[in-house]
C-alpha cells in the first residue's frame, strides 16, 4: 500500500508517462523505493515474456506490439491498483484508448521534457524502432503527436530537464501530496 504521505491513495497505481528516453523507467524504480511500494516498468514485462521490442516490430509489426503492449498495460495497472505500486508505460502506451480509460483509476504522473534533454539517452540507444533514421527528428514529431495525450491524462506534471533521478523523485513525491492534498480539499 502507498503511505499517507506519498499523495496516493492506498491502493491507486502511480502511472508515469511521457515521451521515449524521458527516464520514466529510472525515476520510477527510484520513486517506488522512497515510498516502499513495487515498481512495474511495462516495457521490461514485454521483453521479459515477449523478447526485444525491437525483435517483436522487426518480426509481427507494430499493431502486434501495441496489443502485446496495451494487455500488459492493462494487466500492471489491474494489479497495481491492488497494491499501490508505480508502473512505467512505454511513450506510445497512452495511445490505447483503453489504457486511456485505465489511466483514469490512476495517479498520472506526466513526466515533460524537451529534445535536449533526451538527445543524448537517444544517441546511445539504436534499439528503438519508431526512431529509426534520424532519431532526433523522428523523436520530436512522436513527442508533438502524443503531448496532447499526456497532458490530457496528466494529474501532475514534472518537468525533468534538470535534477537527479533522486531529486526528480522526490518532485514526483511531492507533487503526489500536493496532488492528494487538493483532491482531499475538492471533496470536502
Amino acid at each position: 500500500m502507498i503511505p499517507n504521505t506519498s499523495g496516493a491513495s492506498a491502493g491507486r497505481a502511480i502511472a508515469l508517462v511521457g515521451p521515449m528516453a524521458v527516464g520514466k523507467s529510472v525515476i520510477g524504480h527510484q520513486l517506488s523505493q522512497q515510498l516502499g511500494v513495487p515498481f512495474v516498468d511495462t516495457d521490461a514485462v514485454i521483453v521479459e515474456h515477449h523478447g526485444t521490442i525491437a525483435d517483436i516490430f522487426a518480426g509481427r509489426g507494430e499493431h502486434a506490439f501495441r496489443e502485446i503492449e496495451a494487455r500488459t498495460v492493462a494487466r500492471a495497472i489491474e494489479a497495481a491498483n491492488i497494491s499501490g505500486a508505480v508502473v512505467s508505460l512505454g511513450g506510445g502506451a497512452v495511445l490505447d484508448s483503453g489504457t486511456q480509460q485505465l489511466l483514469g483509476d490512476c495517479t498520472v504522473v506526466y513526466l515533460e521534457c524537451d529534445a535536449g534533454t533526451v538527445a543524448e539517452r537517444i544517441a546511445r540507444n539504436t534499439g528503438r524502432p519508431l526512431l529509426a533514421g534520424d532519431a532526433m527528428a523522428r523523436w520530436e514529431t512522436l513527442f508533438a503527436a502524443r503531448r496532447p495525450v499526456y497532458e490530457r491524462l496528466a494529474d501532475i506534471v514534472i518537468d525533468v530537464r534538470t535534477g537527479t533521478v533522486a531529486e526528480i523523485a522526490l518532485d514526483v513525491e511531492e507533487g503526489l501530496r500536493e496532488y492528494a492534498a487538493l483532491k482531499e480539499e475538492v471533496q470536502k
